[in-house]
């Protein structure tokens, strides 16, 4: 009796047990019809299967050839009130029915695919992570399996892609965004997420990345002549006849920041995707978008731009999606800007002001990639890209719950932070000359240099404006200085701003002040690195705290911590 228990137990795990007394003589077996064995209880196990005793003696794994089936035959052995040995039989080559093979061959299939691929269980653990999928991303499995998602990759799990998927039973496709970085460089990847499902309910996630390098490649080569063929006609302004006027070639400056920041870009660009931009105001957004419609396979179709807080929401809403006659008051037949883009692009600037009750119409329409015009039941596919933009941290806003969390996994497939000028010292003296020679040529008028001190002075002060704001000023000095002068100096300021910059008093005084509410500021390029990492050390790791204190944005962070490829205590950087 307990070696029938003992081996219904076992059998559940494999095709087959037999159970042996310290004799090896079979005491109850259970096999599949398919081992084509006739065994007989009370007899030796030797007499039906050609083993060596000693193998049978020790706990022992081994294979074999019988009735033209290969076995593997794991022995192992139980005591109670008397000892057994019991072989444990699996037919490695019935694919069909032995699971635990053929499970074994689905992970070889798996990690011989040339697309990444990454499964999380139900608490958001990595429990697949195959080679492709390092490879893309330059990670090691046996370094990420077991870890949750956020840990492995260092994020608020609030906005897990894999938790909202698991949590909403929906998929999210085409995104194209880094979770990882190498050596400080972002590895981008184009993924999709799916729901696993049994009986109605969800048990798992995964996502499939594709490697897409060799067609960025020919991609950036297109790019690349395109750019060249502008730069080589170019006359004055562009204006093309998609709605654009600007290209990658219009955006200057000279920092390592704002360079990589139009590689990402252009990668950005090769994707049909949705892409959300976050900058202050002046930093040149829809410089962005523009340069990225221009340098995409949409290039040819339309760039149709709104300004979501320069409309009220009535008015918004009948802009964005179109009206029937007859829906309200005054309403005519016509066509949303969704349908009037086909298949350009659709630029949404400062989406952060749109109410949230539209949002949800919005987050709807980008979900189902289909638009009703208002008044009607008729609905029209939606074959736009759309590229938002936010002047505030999105992250911020849900936080306040002013931008609806999947509204901003709708808008944001991949993101693009624009670091404001104050953190750009370089691009501020770029910029400064840039402007002057600029318009100096357009007033016709030479102008003297800027004196030391206003160089100084310009340099310490924060931009809330940005380049756009930095532009006005320069414009403003050429219009007011005489050509007679020998120096632009801080009294050629307007008042606004000379005021804030009269004396050196002020400004050790401003400066005091921003060390004290933004000790980051006061941090120059030779520390940051080390007072940053001690920062985050001191809050955990906690991006928004860290970010509070150091009195910058999270976007700003994050691109830091990969600028000096800082690590959590206890984790190696990238080699």
């Amino acid at each position: 009796m307990i070696a029938q228990s003992i081996g219904s137990i076992i059998k559940s795990f494999v095709d087959g047990v037999v159970v042996l007394n310290d004799t090896l003589h079979i005491l109850w077996y259970d096999l599949h019809p398919v081992f084509e064995l006739d065994l007989i209880e009370g007899q030796h196990i030797l007499d039906h299967i050609p083993l060596k005793r000693e193998k049978l003696i020790e706990n022992e794994k081994f294979t074999l050839t019988l009735n033209q089936k290969k076995l593997t035959i794991e022995v192992k052995k139980f005591s109670s009130e008397s000892d057994y040995i019991i072989l444990c039989i699996e037919d490695i080559t019935n694919l069909i029915e032995n699971q635990k093979a053929r499970l074994y061959c689905l992970e070889k299939i798996m990690d011989s695919l040339g697309e990444g691929v990454m499964m999380s269980d139900h608490e958001g653990r990595i429990v697949l992570y195959n080679h492709a999928q390092e490879k893309l991303e330059g990670l090691e499995s046996q370094e990420i399996i077991g870890k949750h998602l956020w840990s492995a990759y260092n994020y608020n799990p609030q906005y897990s892609e894999h938790k909202h998927t698991f949590n909403t039973g929906k998929p999210i496709f085409s995104r194209y965004r880094a979770h990882s970085t190498v050596n400080g460089v972002p590895r981008y990847v184009n993924y999709s997420t799916f729901p696993i499902q049994r009986d109605g309910d969800t048990i798992a996630v995964f996502s499939v990345s594709t490697n897409e390098s060799q067609l960025k490649d020919r991609l950036h080569q297109a790019i690349e002549q395109k750019r060249q063929t502008i730069q080589s006609s170019e006359s004055g302004s562009q204006h093309f006849n998609n709605g654009t006027s600007f290209t990658f070639e219009n955006i200057k400056g000279k920092s390592f920041t704002l360079k990589n920041l139009i590689l990402e870009a252009q990668n950005i660009a090769i994707h049909n995707t949705d892409v959300l931009i976050v900058g202050e105001t002046g930093t040149g957004k829809e410089l962005f978008a523009q340069s990225i419609h221009n340098h995409s396979p949409r290039a040819e179709n339309p760039f149709v731009a709104v300004n979501c807080a320069a409309i009220p929401e009535t008015l918004l809403e009948s802009t964005l999606f179109g009206t029937v006659k007859g829906a309200f008051t005054g309403a005519a037949n016509q066509i949303g800007l969704f349908e009037y883009a086909k298949n350009g692009t659709l630029f949404l600037d400062e989406i952060n002001s749109m109410p949230l009750t539209l949002q949800s119409k919005l987050m709807r329409v980008l979900q189902e990639r289909l638009v009703r015009r208002v008044g009607s039941n008729d609905v029209s596919p939606v074959e736009c890209t759309v590229i938002s933009a936010s002047n505030e941290d999105p992250i911020k806003l849900i936080e306040e719950k002013k931008m609806r969390l999947d509204l901003f996994y709708r808008i944001a497939h991949t993101s693009l932070f624009i670091p404001p000028l104050r953190e750009r010292t370089e691009d501020i003296i770029f910029f400064i000359n840039y402007f002057i020679e600029k318009h100096q040529k357009k007033f016709n008028k030479t102008v003297p240099g800027l004196s030391k001190t206003l160089q100084s002075a310009l340099l310490q002060y924060p931009w809330p404006g940005n380049t756009r704001e930095l532009e006005h000023l320069i414009e403003n000095i050429i219009i007011q200085t005489s050509e007679s002068e020998s120096e632009i100096n801080i009294d050629h300021l307007p008042a606004y701003l000379r005021n804030k910059l009269v004396s050196k008093s002020s400004s050790k005084n401003r400066k005091q002040k921003e060390m004290t509410n933004n000790p980051f500021k006061s941090i120059f390029s030779n520390s940051q690195e080390h007072y940053i990492q001690r920062v985050l050390d001191q809050n955990d790791w906690n991006i928004s705290k860290s970010a509070k204190m150091l009195g910058i944005t999270r976007q700003s962070l994050q691109y830091h911590i990969k600028k000096h490829e800082l690590k959590k205590a206890g984790t190696k950087k990238d080699s």
